[in-house]
């Protein structure tokens, strides 16, 4: 669909084995809530990969999501070790990003060094809503400061929170403003607000021009539903600060880029969104992922 490849930020692994670590609520949220064609039966990665090659996207985040206080009706936890292996087995087309679970502690700060400097996984996520904590809670600030010494940015939801799951219903914590608070305090922190921050977009788009390491993601809301606020924030003034993601499979890949494409994002735009924006972020030039052909001239303005 276009002349470079695009990064998918945002992708749930969806493989038999990783689905036995999802809970009872997965089949009915995805096809009552979100009318999605899930798979119930899984995905295999083979399966996401000509997806992938469909839409023109090179490279997805796998996310090992944290959902919730293992032990908790509802909740669970997806075992890094399901993403890695993902990884090892693709490792051109596949990266990971670890959940976080603040209730963990100092445990939970370890397992997040030992995802990222034992089984290379780039980055971190986090759902507040889960833990009807804030993002600005005292709980998280260990697990940012070990995102900064990591040199790792941390993806987290923001905007209003879905019932998942009738027995665990979570509240819409994730209001934008909060992360203001993080980034006074923190401002190495390179914090990613994923989910468009829908209905508080706005307020998202102010944090991201107001912080230098302040990003948007634009992932699990389909393309032509976006506010128009955020379509001018991406195509003018906020072009260095929002990044592509489906949150598959809540979207699928070839509809969501479409989507996209139809809009008609200016050309420099639509490099920064779909692919050089989050190499800069994540670093990936460090592991040897390119810009786009022209990216040397993606700073300066459209």
């Amino acid at each position: 669909m276009s002349g470079f490849k695009a990064i998918d930020a945002v992708v749930n692994i969806w493989t038999p084995e990783a689905l036995k670590h999802r809970p009872g609520w997965t089949d009915e949220f995805f096809i009552g809530k979100v009318k999605g064609k899930h798979d119930a039966g899984g995905i295999s990665l083979e399966s996401m990969i000509e997806g992938m090659d469909a839409a023109g996207i090179d490279i997805s985040f796998l996310v090992a999501a944290k959902a919730g206080r293992v032990g908790l009706p509802g909740c669970y936890h997806m075992p890094p070790e399901v993403v890695a292996e993902a990884i090892k087995k693709y490792p051109s087309r596949f990266m990971g990003l670890v959940g976080l679970d603040p209730y963990q502690g100092m445990d939970g700060v370890r397992q997040l060094e030992y995802a990222v400097k034992e089984l290379g996984f780039i980055g971190a996520h986090l759902y507040p809503h889960w833990y009807d904590l804030p993002p600005n809670n005292a709980r998280y600030y260990p697990f940012y400061a070990k995102c900064i010494e990591l040199d790792i940015p941390i993806q987290m939801q923001v905007g209003q929170s879905l019932i998942y799951s009738k027995e665990h219903r979570t509240r819409s914590v994730g209001r934008p403003i909060y992360l203001d608070d993080i980034a006074c305090d923190l401002p190495e922190l390179k914090l990613i607000g994923s989910h468009v921050g829908i209905p508080w977009h706005d307020e998202m788009i102010a944090m991201s021009w107001k912080h230098e390491n302040v990003f948007i993601c634009t992932d699990a809301h389909s393309p032509k539903y976006w506010p128009e606020s955020v379509w001018r924030y991406l195509n003018s003034y906020g072009q260095n600060k929002v990044i592509f993601a489906t949150d598959f499979p809540v979207l699928r890949f070839e509809r969501t880029v479409q989507e996209i494409h139809d809009y008609g994002l200016k050309p420099e735009v639509m490099r920064k969104f779909m692919r050089d924006n989050t190499i800069r972020i994540y670093n990936l030039q460090s592991r040897g992922i390119e810009l786009s052909a022209d990216g040397e001239n993606h700073d300066r303005p459209a």
